[in-house]
C-alpha cells in the first residue's frame, strides 16, 4: 500500500514558503503539514482574498498537497494553565495576559477549523494543552478530585471548539505528548471517555513521544487505530547512560548526556517497519508525515534521509 509522504513545516519556519515548496518537491516529497506558526496564517486565509488560492497554487506548482494543518501552539494555550513560556506562543500584544491569551487561543482555533475547511484540509493536528501535567508525579500530594477537575476543564474549553469543527466537517487530531493532558496510554483512553468517544477528537499518532516513556508504540497503535487521523514519522534514541534518568536532568535537547533525544527518521529505537505494517493490516490511507527532528544533524540532510528511510 502507498500512502502520500508529506514534511511537517514547523521546524522549517524561517524558509519562505515558496522555497520550501520548491526544497521538499525536489527531495520527493508529496506534500506538507502546513503549520499556522509558520507558513498558514489563520486570519489572511479567512480574511484575505487570493491567500489561499496563493498557497494551492505553490504547492500545485511543486506537485504538493497539503493533507493536514498544525495548530500546536495555538491548542497548547487553550489548556495549560499561564506561565512565561507561553509568550512565545500567543500574540506579542497579550503577553503576560493569562485570561486574554486563553481567550484568543480558543478564538484562533476556532478559526483554524474555518480556514482548514476553505482549505479544503480536513485534519487539524496540534496540542490540548493541560491545567495538570505540574501533577504527573503525585507529590505533594494530589488527589484525584484534582486529575478529574482537569480533565473536566479540557472538556470545558474544547468542547465549543470542537462543536465549531463539526459545523466545518474538519476533524482535530492530538499528538499524545508530555505536557497534554493525553501523554500516555491511559491519559488517552481517560480523555476519550471524558468526550464520549466523540469522533471529532481523534489522534495525531507520534510514536517517538510513547518510546521514551516506555509505552508500546505497536500497542498504542493497535488499540486506538480506529482514531488515528494522522500520523507523524519522527524517531528518539534512547541512550545507554546509566547516569541518566528519562525526565532530561534539565538538559537541553540534543546533550549527549540525555537518556533520550529525538533523531532523524531511522536513527532511533522506534519500529517503523512493525509500524507501517500494522498501518497496512488496518488500511490507514492518510500521510505519513516526517517530523524531523535532530539537533546533531543537518535539517536538509535529515529531511532528505528521512524520506528515502
Amino acid at each position: 500500500m502507498t500512502r502520500p509522504i508529506t514534511l511537517a513545516s514547523g521546524q522549517f519556519g524561517d524558509i519562505d514558503l515558496a522555497d520550501l515548496c520548491k526544497l521538499v518537491s525536489e527531495i520527493g516529497y508529496d506534500g506538507l503539514e502546513l503549520a499556522t506558526h509558520a507558513h498558514f496564517n489563520v486570519s489572511k486565509a479567512i480574511d484575505e482574498p487570493g491567500y489561499i488560492d496563493n498557497i494551492k497554487n505553490l504547492l500545485s506548482e511543486n506537485g504538493l498537497k497539503c493533507y493536514a494543518i498544525s495548530a500546536h501552539l495555538t491548542g497548547q494555550c487553550v489548556g495549560d494553565d499561564w506561565d512565561p513560556r507561553l509568550d512565545n506562543f500567543a500574540p506579542k500584544e497579550i503577553a503576560g495576559k493569562p485570561t486574554e491569551i486563553t481567550n484568543w487561543a480558543i478564538k484562533e482555533m476556532k478559526r483554524t477549523a474555518e480556514a482548514a475547511a476553505k482549505m479544503g484540509v480536513k485534519v487539524v493536528t496540534g496540542f490540548t494543552g493541560s491545567p495538570i501535567w505540574k501533577y504527573w508525579y503525585s507529590y505533594p500530594q494530589t488527589t484525584t478530585k484534582m486529575i478529574d477537575d482537569g480533565f473536566k476543564k479540557i472538556y470545558d474549553l474544547w468542547t465549543p471548539i470542537f462543536d465549531v469543527f463539526d459545523e466545518y466537517d474538519v476533524k482535530f487530531a492530538l499528538e499524545v505528548h508530555p505536557a497534554e493532558i493525553a501523554f500516555d496510554y491511559y491519559s488517552t483512553k481517560t480523555l476519550f471517555e471524558v468526550f464520549d468517544n466523540r469522533q471529532t477528537l481523534g489522534l495525531n499518532y507520534d510514536p517517538s513521544h510513547l518510546v521514551w516513556q516506555g509505552v508500546n508504540e505497536l500497542s498504542f497503535l493497535r488499540d486506538f487505530f480506529d482514531r488515528i487521523y494522522h500520523v507523524h514519522i519522527k524517531d528518539v534514541k534512547v541512550n545507554k547512560n546509566d547516569k541518566a534518568g528519562i525526565l532530561g536532568s534539565h538538559l537541553e535537547f540534543g546533550d549527549p548526556r540525555r537518556k533520550w533525544n529525538f533523531v532523524s527518521v531511522g536513527h532511533g529505537d522506534v519500529d517503523f517497519d512493525g509500524i507501517v505494517r500494522e498501518l497496512n493490516y488496518f488500511q490507514y490511507e492518510g500521510p505519513l508525515s516526517v517530523e524531523w527532528e535532530d539537533s546533531g544533524m543537518d535539517r536538509i540532510y535529515g529531511a532528505t534521509e528521512s524520506y528515502e528511510y
